[in-house]
């Protein structure tokens, strides 16, 4: 995880809410992690709307939202 940090903060237009965002949604599997980190690693130049756009693509992104509202619930 404190990879993935590191990685999330060195984006040039990086911010909190972004990082913050990406964590959460990784720490829920650890195979998203996994392919987030493959996904940083194999693109040069991203900006963070391009690893939000990568998560939102992931097959398992709608669950991220339904486990929030199960925590807040």
């Amino acid at each position: 995880m404190e990879e993935l940090i590191t990685k999330l903060n060195a984006i040039p237009d990086s911010y909190f809410g972004f990082v913050a965002g990406i964590a959460a949604y990784v720490k829920q599997k650890p195979e998203r992690l996994q392919r987030v980190l493959q996904y940083m690693d194999s693109s040069a130049n991203l900006k963070s709307s391009d690893v939000v756009k990568f998560v939102m693509e992931q097959p398992d992104f709608h669950e991220f939202g339904s486990d929030l509202r199960e925590m807040a619930g």
